[in-house]
């Protein structure tokens, strides 16, 4: 576990953290709440030392989860990460980004009393809000990180023109981008940015939705509001394009360390300069057993640029995260 600072404290995570999106509803379905807590009791007995979440995820109910699986003794073992800036319609229909004043003084109580604290350790503006003023939402940010009710503050999705305009107004200590094996746009600018400026980085993704942990076949299908219906990652000749690209990566994980394409995406992930952390979704305890199997080894160049043809030679149509972005208030009006 390392401790690393954000904000006005030292907090301890470990370079992989629980992202509890996962089990949210908004993004994959319905979820089993027994199995979510004891999922995340699960993880931090292993020393996963970061909890991530989102009001959005099943719209409260991801927050809820985490709040009753953190009581009881369990809050202090984590830090723990949220979000804001987001908001939708009372049918859940509709989910729109909204980085007013109002609507971060209102969401941060909620999510307070959702998550069963009296402080978050990590708050994030979820997606920059391109119709309100990025000096209003700076602002009231900075005004709940003097209160104490938040100890750092982050954004997530923001590009470094957009970071740059925040920090004119406010401090800025985390950043969550998109980022693993298949989506890599953010080497180009976004980590070399915020190590110059020494902004943490918490990567979400890391397995590509599942993509990479090797359980997919052309036949896997999707139900109801899963995000994956909307990725072109998961669509026809791309998405054999991609499975075959996992199989390599498979075999070549299995002939030179003995571990699973899973084990390897991460080893990959948190070995990349400038991650700080990296979060790994889990809905059920066994899914967190690979943990230990990115311990103790690490990738050497030669392993890099191997990795790297495996991309090349099967991945000919590639396709980052964009359509993951929600619209704006007047786009969802």
């Amino acid at each position: 576990m390392d401790t690393r600072r954000f904000g006005n404290t030292d907090i301890q995570v470990t370079p992989v953290g629980l992202g509890t999106w996962a089990i949210g509803g908004w993004m994959w379905g319905g979820t089993d709440e027994a199995q979510s807590i004891d999922t995340i009791h699960a993880a931090i007995d292993k020393g996963v030392g970061l909890v991530d979440t989102a009001p959005v995820y099943g719209f409260g109910r991801s927050e809820e989860i985490v709040g009753k699986a953190l009581a009881g003794g369990r809050r202090d073992k984590v830090a723990l990460a949220t979000k804001v800036a987001m908001n939708w319609s009372d049918d859940h229909e509709n989910v729109w980004r909204e980085a007013t004043a109002a609507r971060i003084e209102k969401e941060v109580e909620d999510s307070l009393r959702r998550l069963q604290t009296d402080h978050i350790d990590i708050y994030q503006v979820h997606w920059p809000d391109p119709q309100t003023p990025m000096e209003e939402t700076a602002k009231a940010m900075e005004n709940l990180l003097k209160a104490g009710k938040i100890r750092a503050i982050g954004v997530s999705n923001f590009t470094p023109e957009q970071m740059d305009e925040f920090r004119k107004f406010a401090p800025l200590h985390s950043l969550q981008p998109p980022y693993n094996l298949f989506e890599r746009d953010i080497e180009q600018e976004v980590l070399p940015y915020c190590d110059e400026q020494g902004i943490a980085t918490i990567t979400y993704g890391g397995l590509c939705r599942g993509l990479l942990s090797g359980k997919m076949s052309k036949d896997s299908q999707f139900q109801g509001d899963d995000l994956r219906n909307n990725d072109p990652k998961f669509q026809g000749e791309r998405f054999q394009q991609y499975l075959n690209a996992v199989q390599a990566l498979d075999e070549f994980a299995r002939e030179r360390y003995q571990k699973n394409v899973l084990a390897l995406a991460l080893r990959w992930l948190i070995d990349r300069p400038g991650v700080t952390t990296a979060l790994w979704g889990a809905r059920r305890p066994e899914q967190l057993d690979p943990v230990g199997e990115i311990e103790g080894w690490s990738l050497d160049t030669k392993a890099l640029k191997a990795i790297d043809d495996i991309l090349a030679e099967h991945i000919k149509d590639p396709v980052g995260p964009e359509f993951m972005a929600p619209p704006s208030r007047d786009e969802a009006a």
